[in-house]
Protein backbone atom coordinates (compact mmCIF):
# COMPACT_ATOMS: atom_id res chain seq x y z
CA UNK A 1 0.00 0.00 0.00
CA UNK A 2 2.86 2.38 -0.73
CA UNK A 3 1.69 5.94 -1.20
CA UNK A 4 -1.28 5.58 1.14
CA UNK A 5 -2.01 6.60 4.70
CA UNK A 6 -3.68 3.53 6.22
CA UNK A 7 -6.50 4.26 8.64
CA UNK A 8 -7.28 0.99 10.39
CA UNK A 9 -10.24 0.10 12.54
CA UNK A 10 -12.96 0.70 9.94
CA UNK A 11 -11.51 3.77 8.17
CA UNK A 12 -10.79 3.68 4.45
CA UNK A 13 -7.39 4.45 2.94
CA UNK A 14 -6.85 8.05 1.87
CA UNK A 15 -4.76 8.38 -1.33
CA UNK A 16 -2.05 10.96 -1.64
CA UNK A 17 -2.35 13.58 -4.37
CA UNK A 18 0.72 15.39 -5.70
CA UNK A 19 2.58 14.49 -2.54
CA UNK A 20 -0.09 15.84 -0.22
CA UNK A 21 -2.46 14.10 2.16
CA UNK A 22 -5.96 15.51 2.36
CA UNK A 23 -7.03 14.52 5.88
CA UNK A 24 -10.66 13.92 6.78
CA UNK A 25 -10.10 12.90 10.39
CA UNK A 26 -8.48 14.86 13.21
CA UNK A 27 -5.72 13.28 15.29
CA UNK A 28 -5.14 14.20 18.90
CA UNK A 29 -1.38 15.05 19.32
CA UNK A 30 -1.67 14.24 23.02
CA UNK A 31 -2.30 10.60 22.12
CA UNK A 32 0.63 9.90 19.82
CA UNK A 33 2.96 6.97 20.20
CA UNK A 34 6.17 6.20 18.32
CA UNK A 35 7.25 2.65 17.61
CA UNK A 36 10.53 2.97 15.74
CA UNK A 37 9.73 3.18 12.05
CA UNK A 38 5.97 2.96 12.64
CA UNK A 39 4.03 5.90 14.04
CA UNK A 40 0.70 5.13 15.69
CA UNK A 41 -1.76 7.96 16.12
CA UNK A 42 -4.99 7.55 18.05
CA UNK A 43 -7.77 9.17 16.06
CA UNK A 44 -10.66 10.67 18.02
CA UNK A 45 -14.25 10.98 16.93
CA UNK A 46 -17.36 11.74 18.99
CA UNK A 47 -18.89 8.67 20.59
CA UNK A 48 -16.04 6.32 19.77
CA UNK A 49 -12.98 4.94 21.49
CA UNK A 50 -10.83 6.05 18.59
CA UNK A 51 -9.04 4.29 15.77
CA UNK A 52 -5.44 3.79 14.83
CA UNK A 53 -3.70 5.35 11.86
CA UNK A 54 -0.55 3.42 11.00
CA UNK A 55 1.92 5.00 8.65
CA UNK A 56 3.86 2.16 7.06
CA UNK A 57 7.53 2.37 6.15
CA UNK A 58 9.39 5.58 5.54
CA UNK A 59 12.37 6.88 7.46
CA UNK A 60 12.36 7.62 11.15
CA UNK A 61 10.91 11.08 11.91
CA UNK A 62 14.16 11.81 13.78
CA UNK A 63 16.37 11.04 10.78
CA UNK A 64 16.54 14.66 9.63
CA UNK A 65 17.44 16.20 13.00
CA UNK A 66 20.34 18.63 12.77
CA UNK A 67 22.02 19.90 15.95
CA UNK A 68 18.74 20.25 17.87
CA UNK A 69 17.59 17.12 19.66
CA UNK A 70 13.97 16.98 20.70
CA UNK A 71 12.97 16.18 24.26
CA UNK A 72 11.91 12.54 24.16
CA UNK A 73 8.69 13.20 26.08
CA UNK A 74 7.48 16.12 23.95
CA UNK A 75 5.22 18.01 24.05
CA UNK A 76 6.01 19.58 27.43
CA UNK A 77 2.81 21.68 27.65
CA UNK A 78 -0.62 20.80 26.27
CA UNK A 79 -4.16 22.13 26.60
CA UNK A 80 -4.66 19.84 29.60
CA UNK A 81 -2.74 22.39 31.73
CA UNK A 82 -5.54 25.00 31.74
CA UNK A 83 -9.33 24.56 32.04
CA UNK A 84 -11.22 25.79 28.96
CA UNK A 85 -8.06 25.67 26.86
CA UNK A 86 -8.36 24.53 23.27
CA UNK A 87 -4.58 24.73 22.85
CA UNK A 88 -1.42 26.13 24.47
CA UNK A 89 1.48 26.96 22.16
CA UNK A 90 3.90 29.65 20.86
CA UNK A 91 4.86 30.65 24.41
CA UNK A 92 7.64 32.63 26.12
CA UNK A 93 9.92 31.07 28.75
CA UNK A 94 12.91 32.47 30.70
CA UNK A 95 15.07 31.57 33.68
CA UNK A 96 13.63 33.10 36.85
CA UNK A 97 15.11 32.69 40.32
CA UNK A 98 16.08 29.06 40.80
CA UNK A 99 13.60 27.90 38.17
CA UNK A 100 11.68 29.13 35.17
CA UNK A 101 8.82 31.50 34.44
CA UNK A 102 6.75 31.87 31.32
CA UNK A 103 3.94 33.67 29.58
CA UNK A 104 1.83 31.20 27.64
CA UNK A 105 -0.49 31.63 24.71
CA UNK A 106 -3.77 29.95 25.67
CA UNK A 107 -6.43 29.70 22.96
CA UNK A 108 -9.72 29.09 24.74
CA UNK A 109 -12.63 26.97 23.57
CA UNK A 110 -14.49 30.10 22.45
CA UNK A 111 -11.36 30.95 20.39
CA UNK A 112 -10.38 34.02 22.33
CA UNK A 113 -6.58 34.16 22.57
CA UNK A 114 -5.27 34.98 26.06
CA UNK A 115 -1.97 35.20 27.93
CA UNK A 116 -1.34 33.25 31.15
CA UNK A 117 1.72 33.10 33.42
CA UNK A 118 3.34 29.83 34.43
CA UNK A 119 6.16 28.55 36.62
CA UNK A 120 8.38 25.47 36.67
CA UNK A 121 11.28 24.09 38.68
CA UNK A 122 12.90 22.33 35.74
CA UNK A 123 11.44 23.93 32.61
CA UNK A 124 9.62 20.70 31.76
CA UNK A 125 6.89 20.24 34.35
CA UNK A 126 4.73 23.37 34.45
CA UNK A 127 2.04 24.90 36.60
CA UNK A 128 0.14 27.42 34.49
CA UNK A 129 -2.07 30.00 36.17
CA UNK A 130 -5.69 29.31 35.17
CA UNK A 131 -6.45 33.05 35.40
CA UNK A 132 -5.76 35.37 32.49
CA UNK A 133 -2.75 37.66 32.88
CA UNK A 134 -3.90 41.16 33.90
CA UNK A 135 -1.89 44.29 33.14
CA UNK A 136 -1.74 47.75 34.61
CA UNK A 137 -1.76 50.57 32.08
CA UNK A 138 -1.10 54.27 32.68
CA UNK A 139 -3.13 55.10 29.57
CA UNK A 140 -6.63 53.72 28.93
CA UNK A 141 -5.98 53.91 25.19
CA UNK A 142 -3.18 51.36 25.60
CA UNK A 143 -4.88 48.08 26.45
CA UNK A 144 -4.69 44.30 26.10
CA UNK A 145 -7.03 42.94 23.45
CA UNK A 146 -9.03 39.71 23.66
CA UNK A 147 -6.89 38.47 20.79
CA UNK A 148 -3.40 38.40 22.34
CA UNK A 149 -0.92 35.80 21.21
CA UNK A 150 2.67 34.71 20.43
CA UNK A 151 4.47 36.28 23.44
CA UNK A 152 8.25 36.68 23.82
CA UNK A 153 10.18 37.43 27.04
CA UNK A 154 13.51 39.22 27.44
CA UNK A 155 15.61 40.20 30.46
CA UNK A 156 17.09 43.66 29.84
CA UNK A 157 18.96 45.60 32.53
CA UNK A 158 17.32 43.67 35.36
CA UNK A 159 13.75 43.98 34.07
CA UNK A 160 11.72 41.36 32.24
CA UNK A 161 10.03 42.71 29.12
CA UNK A 162 7.11 41.01 27.43
CA UNK A 163 6.19 41.51 23.79
CA UNK A 164 3.21 39.93 22.07
CA UNK A 165 0.83 40.34 19.16
CA UNK A 166 -1.97 42.53 20.52
CA UNK A 167 -4.51 42.40 17.71
CA UNK A 168 -6.96 45.27 17.45
CA UNK A 169 -9.58 46.24 14.87
CA UNK A 170 -6.93 47.87 12.70
CA UNK A 171 -4.78 44.75 12.59
CA UNK A 172 -2.00 42.96 14.51
CA UNK A 173 -0.08 45.32 16.78
CA UNK A 174 3.00 44.83 18.96
CA UNK A 175 2.28 44.97 22.68
CA UNK A 176 5.03 45.82 25.19
CA UNK A 177 4.99 45.40 28.98
CA UNK A 178 7.44 45.07 31.87
CA UNK A 179 7.53 43.06 35.09
CA UNK A 180 9.87 42.25 37.95
CA UNK A 181 7.98 39.37 39.56
CA UNK A 182 5.59 37.91 36.95
CA UNK A 183 2.72 39.02 39.15
CA UNK A 184 2.47 42.70 38.25
CA UNK A 185 2.78 43.63 34.57
CA UNK A 186 2.78 47.26 33.44
CA UNK A 187 1.80 47.81 29.83
CA UNK A 188 3.92 50.37 27.99
CA UNK A 189 3.41 52.44 24.86
CA UNK A 190 2.78 50.60 21.61
CA UNK A 191 6.15 50.55 19.80
CA UNK A 192 4.67 50.74 16.29
CA UNK A 193 1.38 51.22 14.55
CA UNK A 194 -0.32 48.11 13.14
CA UNK A 195 0.13 45.89 11.27
CA UNK A 196 3.29 44.49 12.89
CA UNK A 197 4.17 41.41 14.96
CA UNK A 198 6.95 39.00 16.05
CA UNK A 199 8.82 41.59 18.14
CA UNK A 200 11.84 40.73 20.31
CA UNK A 201 14.14 43.02 22.28
CA UNK A 202 17.90 42.54 22.36
CA UNK A 203 19.16 41.69 25.87
CA UNK A 204 21.36 44.80 26.00
CA UNK A 205 21.50 48.23 24.42
CA UNK A 206 23.16 48.60 21.05
CA UNK A 207 25.32 51.74 20.91
CA UNK A 208 23.43 53.17 23.88
CA UNK A 209 19.93 52.47 22.56
CA UNK A 210 17.35 49.75 23.11
CA UNK A 211 17.03 47.53 20.06
CA UNK A 212 14.21 45.43 18.64
CA UNK A 213 13.61 43.01 15.80
CA UNK A 214 10.10 42.87 14.34
CA UNK A 215 8.14 41.87 11.25
CA UNK A 216 5.86 44.43 9.55
CA UNK A 217 2.98 42.80 7.70
CA UNK A 218 -0.54 43.47 6.50
CA UNK A 219 -3.84 42.81 8.30
CA UNK A 220 -4.23 39.20 7.27
CA UNK A 221 -2.30 35.93 7.31
CA UNK A 222 0.33 37.38 5.03
CA UNK A 223 2.05 35.53 2.19
CA UNK A 224 5.09 37.79 2.71
CA UNK A 225 7.23 39.19 5.52
CA UNK A 226 10.74 40.52 6.20
CA UNK A 227 12.62 41.08 9.46
CA UNK A 228 13.43 44.68 10.43
CA UNK A 229 15.60 46.25 13.14
CA UNK A 230 14.70 49.42 15.10
CA UNK A 231 16.22 51.42 17.98
CA UNK A 232 14.83 53.55 20.81
CA UNK A 233 16.36 55.78 23.51
CA UNK A 234 13.50 55.12 25.95
CA UNK A 235 11.34 52.19 24.72
CA UNK A 236 8.69 54.71 23.66
CA UNK A 237 9.93 56.41 20.50
CA UNK A 238 11.39 54.14 17.83
CA UNK A 239 13.47 54.92 14.76
CA UNK A 240 16.66 54.11 12.84
CA UNK A 241 14.76 51.36 11.05
CA UNK A 242 16.92 48.93 9.08
CA UNK A 243 16.09 45.93 6.93
CA UNK A 244 17.71 42.72 8.21
CA UNK A 245 16.64 39.98 5.80
CA UNK A 246 13.66 38.58 3.95
CA UNK A 247 12.58 35.28 2.39
CA UNK A 248 15.07 33.02 0.62
CA UNK A 249 14.74 29.93 -1.59
CA UNK A 250 13.39 26.69 -0.17
CA UNK A 251 11.79 26.26 3.25
CA UNK A 252 11.89 30.03 3.91
CA UNK A 253 10.65 31.24 0.53
CA UNK A 254 7.28 32.71 1.60
CA UNK A 255 8.15 34.77 4.69
CA UNK A 256 10.38 34.91 7.75
CA UNK A 257 10.01 36.29 11.27
CA UNK A 258 12.09 36.67 14.45
CA UNK A 259 11.81 33.86 16.96
CA UNK A 260 13.27 34.17 20.48
CA UNK A 261 15.35 37.11 21.69
CA UNK A 262 18.88 36.96 20.25
CA UNK A 263 21.72 35.56 22.37
CA UNK A 264 25.09 37.35 22.38
CA UNK A 265 28.03 35.13 21.42
CA UNK A 266 31.63 35.75 20.38
CA UNK A 267 30.58 34.99 16.81
CA UNK A 268 27.73 37.53 16.78
CA UNK A 269 24.09 37.72 17.83
CA UNK A 270 22.58 34.25 17.56
CA UNK A 271 19.07 34.56 16.14
CA UNK A 272 16.67 31.67 15.74
CA UNK A 273 13.89 32.58 13.31
CA UNK A 274 10.95 30.95 11.59
CA UNK A 275 10.66 30.50 7.86
CA UNK A 276 7.56 29.58 5.89
CA UNK A 277 7.20 27.54 2.72
CA UNK A 278 3.93 27.41 0.76
CA UNK A 279 3.13 23.90 -0.43
CA UNK A 280 0.14 22.53 -2.35
CA UNK A 281 -1.43 21.85 1.05
CA UNK A 282 -0.78 25.22 2.71
CA UNK A 283 1.91 26.83 4.84
CA UNK A 284 4.71 24.86 6.53
CA UNK A 285 6.75 26.50 9.31
CA UNK A 286 10.42 25.72 9.97
CA UNK A 287 13.16 27.06 12.27
CA UNK A 288 16.41 28.51 10.97
CA UNK A 289 19.38 30.34 12.44
CA UNK A 290 21.46 33.43 11.73
CA UNK A 291 24.46 35.27 13.16
CA UNK A 292 24.16 39.07 13.19
CA UNK A 293 26.91 41.65 13.66
CA UNK A 294 27.27 42.59 17.34
CA UNK A 295 27.31 46.37 16.83
CA UNK A 296 25.28 46.54 13.62
CA UNK A 297 22.72 43.77 14.06
CA UNK A 298 21.01 44.57 10.78
CA UNK A 299 24.08 43.16 9.04
CA UNK A 300 23.80 39.40 8.53
CA UNK A 301 27.09 37.50 8.71
CA UNK A 302 25.67 33.98 8.37
CA UNK A 303 22.21 32.59 7.71
CA UNK A 304 21.23 28.96 7.37
CA UNK A 305 20.49 27.52 3.97
CA UNK A 306 19.36 24.31 5.71
CA UNK A 307 16.67 24.40 8.37
CA UNK A 308 17.44 23.70 12.02
CA UNK A 309 14.07 22.16 12.86
CA UNK A 310 11.25 20.93 10.64
CA UNK A 311 7.71 19.70 11.40
CA UNK A 312 8.34 15.96 11.24
CA UNK A 313 6.91 14.59 14.48
CA UNK A 314 3.19 13.74 14.74
CA UNK A 315 2.55 16.50 17.31
CA UNK A 316 4.16 18.99 14.87
CA UNK A 317 2.29 17.72 11.82
CA UNK A 318 -1.19 17.35 13.29
CA UNK A 319 -3.08 20.05 15.19
CA UNK A 320 -5.07 23.24 14.77
CA UNK A 321 -2.53 24.48 12.22
CA UNK A 322 -0.70 21.45 10.78
CA UNK A 323 3.00 21.28 9.90
CA UNK A 324 4.31 24.01 12.20
CA UNK A 325 7.38 24.44 14.39
CA UNK A 326 7.34 28.00 15.73
CA UNK A 327 10.47 28.93 17.77
CA UNK A 328 9.61 31.34 20.58
CA UNK A 329 12.10 30.93 23.48
CA UNK A 330 15.82 30.20 23.64
CA UNK A 331 17.60 29.72 26.97
CA UNK A 332 21.38 29.63 27.26
CA UNK A 333 23.29 27.50 29.79
CA UNK A 334 26.80 29.03 29.57
CA UNK A 335 28.60 26.54 31.80
CA UNK A 336 27.25 23.60 29.83
CA UNK A 337 27.62 25.36 26.46
CA UNK A 338 24.04 24.36 25.76
CA UNK A 339 20.85 26.06 24.58
CA UNK A 340 17.26 24.97 25.08
CA UNK A 341 14.67 25.91 22.47
CA UNK A 342 10.93 26.05 23.19
CA UNK A 343 8.66 26.08 20.17
CA UNK A 344 5.01 25.87 19.20
CA UNK A 345 3.85 22.56 17.72
CA UNK A 346 1.10 22.77 15.08
CA UNK A 347 -0.52 25.68 16.99
CA UNK A 348 -1.56 23.09 19.58
CA UNK A 349 1.20 22.37 22.12
CA UNK A 350 4.68 23.43 23.31
CA UNK A 351 7.73 21.38 22.40
CA UNK A 352 11.34 21.56 23.55
CA UNK A 353 14.69 20.73 21.96
CA UNK A 354 18.31 21.21 23.01
CA UNK A 355 21.59 21.81 21.19
CA UNK A 356 25.25 22.28 21.99
CA UNK A 357 25.94 26.00 21.51
CA UNK A 358 29.26 25.54 19.71
CA UNK A 359 27.81 22.92 17.37
CA UNK A 360 24.84 25.18 16.65
CA UNK A 361 27.05 28.14 15.75
CA UNK A 362 29.27 25.93 13.59
CA UNK A 363 26.22 24.49 11.82
CA UNK A 364 24.97 27.98 10.99
CA UNK A 365 28.38 29.02 9.66
CA UNK A 366 28.92 25.90 7.54
CA UNK A 367 25.36 25.61 6.22
CA UNK A 368 24.95 29.25 5.25
CA UNK A 369 24.15 30.91 1.93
Amino acid sequence: MAGYLLLRDCLDAIPRSAGCILPTWCADPRRVQDYGRRRLILIRRPGSLGSIADREGGSSPLANETVFKRYEHNPVVTAAAVPRANSIHNSAIVRYGDGYAGVFRVDEIDFSFRLHTGFSDDGIHWHINPDVLQMESPDEEVFVSDHSYDPRLMLVEGTYYLTWCNSIAQGPQIGLARTQDFKTFVQMENPFQPPNRNAVLFPRRINGRFAMLHRPSDRGHTPFGDIFYSESPDLTFWGRHRHVFGPAPGWQSTKVGPGPAPIETEEGWLLIYHGVWTSCNGYLYYAGGALLDLEKPWKVMYRTRDYLLAPTMPYERVGDVPNVVFPSSLIEYPQERKVRLYYGCADTAVGMAEANLDELIEFIKTHSF
